[in-house]
């Protein structure tokens, strides 16, 4: 069975760019021009909670530079349009990318577009720098308050 993200034509652009991806910790290279990364999002950009029918999506306003993540390796900035999660049948497995092979339990993505370059989310998904995804690997752990929010809202969104 092949992961419905990798059934459509919009993940060919990326390339040897492309997800799934295992991090090789000794493949690493530490980079000291790398500059921080800076998240600011403003929580009232936040729409809605949908279903896509294979997991939900928390999608942002994307119409304005609200939400957006700059410097690190971009060279623009990019505003945030959604954030998703990946998890698995069981709590040992459900990372999308992996660590040195290691699997975790679930990983969230939150979705990035580059609204200097590009006019729509729909042109920049087609381009190699028209997205930048953050990936948090996501372990179990002590209760989480902000996670606990989300997970209370998710019985409201039932339908694709």
């Amino acid at each position: 069975l092949v992961h419905p993200l990798w059934q459509s034509p919009l993940s060919i652009p990326g390339g040897t760019r492309q997800s799934p991806i295992n991090i090789q910790w000794r493949d690493s290279i530490y980079d000291p021009f790398l500059k921080p990364l800076k998240i600011s999002y403003d929580p009232s950009t936040c729409l809605h909670i949908w279903n896509n029918g294979y997991s939900f999506l928390v999608e942002f306003d994307d119409s304005t530079d609200r939400s957006i993540i700059m410097g690190g390796p971009l060279e623009n900035q990019y505003r945030l349009k959604q954030f998703h999660f990946h998890w698995g049948a069981i709590n040992e497995w459900g990372s999308e990318h992996t660590v040195d092979s290691k699997v975790y339990p679930a990983e969230l993505h939150l979705v990035h577009w580059n609204a200097v370059v590009y006019p729509t989310f729909e042109e920049a998904v087609m381009e190699g720098n028209g997205l930048a995804v953050i990936g948090v690997f996501l372990k179990l752990g002590k209760h989480h308050e902000g996670l606990q929010t989300l997970v209370d809202a998710l019985p409201a969104v039932k339908h694709k």
